[in-house]
C-alpha cells in the first residue's frame, strides 16, 4: 500500500474536509414529531395511556406480533421480561459482559443472578457453543444482545433454551429493525425487549418496550409494572392481585415519548436503509485494508444489521506492527471531521466492582452471590475471549445519510493511517 500526505497529527492535511451537514444528526425530528408531541401538550394527556395504546398498537403491526408493552426505559422492559420468564430469588440469566448493564444487572432486584458466556469475536455477540455448559437447575433464561447492531446467531440458541426449557429474552436495544435469516429481531425468542431512547437508531426521547405472542408472559409483565392494566388481566394467579403492580414499579411511558414513538416509527424503514446503505459503502471502501476488520452482516440480504446503532470496527493490530488501538484511534480522529474515533466499547460488566463487591441491599456478602450456594463471580481471566476484545475493537462513523463524498473522506482517513501505521509506533 502505497503512502499518501504525512498524517495530520504530525501536521499533515486533514482527511475530511467536506462539509458534513445533518450526516451525522440524529434523531430526525421534523414539524409532524413537534406537532404531535404538542397535542399530548396541549390536552394535558402526558400520563395518560391512550397515545401509548396506539403505539402498541404500531409496534403490534411492526413486529407482527400480538402483544406489545411500553416502559419508561428499555431496563425497565428487560427487567419486566424477566420477572414475567420466572427469574425470582437465587435464580440465574446468561447473557454477555460486553454490553450495556441495563441487559442484565437489573436481575439483582429480583434476587437473581447473572452467569456471563463468552462472545464470538467476530460478530460481538453471545457465542452459542459457550452457553450450554453454564446452564444449571436455576437458570431461567438467556438473554442475547444483537450487540452493536450485530444479530446474534439465534437459531442454536432457541435450540439449547427448548432442550433445557429455558425462556429467551432478546434484547435488540442497538438492532431495531435488523433481520436475522430474514426474520425480524425480537420476533424469535419469548419476548424481544429494548430501548428507545433518543440516541438509539429508532428514537422516541426516552423509554422502551417488549413484544412477545405469548399472552401469559404479557400479562405478567404487565403486572409487574403497570397498574393501571391489572384489571384487564385475565391470568388466574395475577388477576386477584389487580390494582397494584406485583412489582411496585410505575413503568408506564411518559405520552410525549409515545408520541414522537409514533411519528418515527413510520419513517423508521426508510430512514434505516439509507443508514444501512452508507454503512455497507464505507465497509466496502475499506475491503482488504490491513488491520481493519469489517464488522457488519453478510451481503446475502437475509441478516441485517438494522438501524446499525453504537457502529464498531474490528481492529487486528498484528497486522499493523502492534500499533494499540488507541493510538489508532487517536491518528484517525486526527484526520476526521467532527466524529471521533474511539477505542474499545462497553466496559466489562463481570470485571467491575458492582458485579464482585457490591452489597447493594446489606445480606452481608456480594449481591452477585446473595442467594447462590455458589461463587458465580468470574474474575480477571474466566473469560479471555471479552476480555481480549477492548483492545481490538474501536467506533466507525454513524453515518445517517449518504453522501458518496463525505463518506469515501472518512475511509481515506482510515486508509491513510494505516498506510502510516509504522510512524506511530
Amino acid at each position: 500500500m502505497s503512502k499518501g500526505s504525512a498524517l495530520a497529527i504530525h501536521g499533515g492535511a486533514k482527511a475530511v474536509i467536506a462539509d458534513e451537514g445533518d450526516i451525522f444528526r440524529w434523531p430526525i425530528v421534523t414539524t409532524e414529531d413537534e406537532e404531535a408531541v404538542l397535542a399530548v401538550l396541549r390536552r394535558g394527556a402526558m400520563s395518560g395511556l391512550d397515545i401509548t395504546y396506539e403505539f402498541e398498537d404500531d409496534l403490534k403491526g411492526y413486529f407482527g406480533l400480538r402483544h406489545a408493552l411500553c416502559h419508561n426505559t428499555g431496563t425497565a422492559a428487560i427487567q419486566a421480561a424477566m420477572w414475567a420468564c420466572g427469574v425470582g430469588v437465587g435464580d440465574e440469566v446468561i447473557s454477555q459482559s460486553m454490553t450495556y448493564w441495563g441487559t442484565s444487572l437489573q436481575v439483582f432486584s429480583l434476587g437473581g443472578t447473572v452467569v456471563f458466556s463468552e462472545i464470538d469475536p467476530k460478530t460481538l455477540t453471545m457465542d452459542p457453543s459457550d452457553i450450554e455448559h453454564r446452564i444449571t437447575e436455576r437458570t431461567k433464561a438467556i438473554i442475547p444482545v444483537h450487540y452493536c447492531a450485530h444479530p446474534t446467531d439465534m437459531d442454536p440458541i432457541m435450540e439449547i433454551a427448548e432442550k433445557h426449557g429455558l425462556k429467551v429474552i432478546e434484547d435488540v436495544s442497538h438492532a431495531q429493525g435488523g433481520l436475522y435469516k430474514g426474520r425480524l429481531l425480537g420476533t424469535i425468542g419469548h419476548i424481544g425487549a429494548m430501548s428507545i431512547m433518543s440516541g438509539k437508531s429508532l428514537a422516541c426521547g426516552e423509554g422502551g418496550f417488549l413484544v412477545t405472542d405469548d399472552k401469559d408472559l404479557y400479562e405478567r409483565a404487565a403486572a409487574f409494572g403497570h397498574y393501571s392494566r391489572t384489571q384487564s388481566i385475565e391470568h388466574p394467579e395475577l388477576s386477584p392481585f389487580a390494582g397494584m403492580p406485583l412489582g411496585g414499579y410505575k413503568y408506564r411511558m411518559h405520552q410525549l415519548s409515545s408520541a414522537v414513538g409514533r411519528t418515527q416509527i413510520k419513517r423508521y424503514n426508510e430512514r434505516m436503509q439509507e443508514i444501512q446503505r452508507a454503512m455497507n459503502h464505507f465497509w466496502d471502501l475499506l475491503e482488504g485494508v490491513p488491520g481493519i476488520v469489517p464488522h457488519r452482516t453478510p451481503a446475502d440480504g437475509d441478516s441485517t444489521m438494522g438501524g446499525w446503532y453504537a457502529a464498531k470496527g474490528i481492529y487486528a493490530p498484528e497486522q499493523l506492527g502492534g500499533l494499540p488501538v488507541a493510538r489508532f484511534c487517536e491518528a484517525v480522529t486526527a484526520e476526521a471531521g467532527s466524529f471521533r474515533i474511539m477505542p474499545g466499547a462497553n466496559p466489562l460488566m463481570h470485571l467491575h466492582p458492582v458485579l464482585n463487591d457490591a452489597d447493594i441491599y446489606g445480606h452481608g456478602k456480594p449481591t452477585r452471590i446473595a442467594h447462590s450456594d455458589r461463587d458465580l463471580r468470574q474474575r480477571e481471566g474466566s473469560l479471555p475471549v471479552t476480555e481480549s476484545m477492548p483492545e481490538r475493537i474501536y467506533s466507525i462513523p454513524w453515518f445517517k445519510h449518504y453522501d458518496e463524498k463525505i463518506i469515501a473522506q472518512y475511509a481515506a482517513a482510515f486508509r491513510k493511517v494505516v498506510e502510516h501505521a509504522e510512524e506511530l509506533l
